[in-house]
């Protein structure tokens, strides 16, 4: 099973998230409970390309999350490296 992770600056996306949007109180524990899959599966979430290459994302707890990871195979680690909203301009693309 890969040990899952979260980079600083997706901890601090997240942080801005629950600020920006006003999101519940356990928006932490529902954004676990997504990464779940990946620490058996870490290949289940598509793969970017571009910029973004070498990444993958998952969408959820909402459909508008988009948490983009990146799987290290030689350590079976995942490593959430930005959650960001999907609605944004801003935001990763498979582009």
């Amino acid at each position: 099973m890969a040990r899952v992770e979260l980079a600083a600056a997706a901890v601090e996306d997240l942080d801005r998230l629950i600020i920006a949007l006003s999101l519940p109180a356990d928006t932490r524990r529902r954004v676990a409970r997504s990464l779940g899959a990946v620490q058996e599966f870490p290949e289940l979430g598509a793969e970017l390309s571009g910029r973004w290459s070498g990444m993958r994302f998952l969408l959820g707890p909402w459909r508008w999350m988009l948490i983009v990871y990146e799987y290290i195979e030689a350590d079976d680690r995942v490593v959430v490296v930005t959650i960001q909203d999907a609605r944004s301009s801003r935001a990763a693309t498979a582009e």
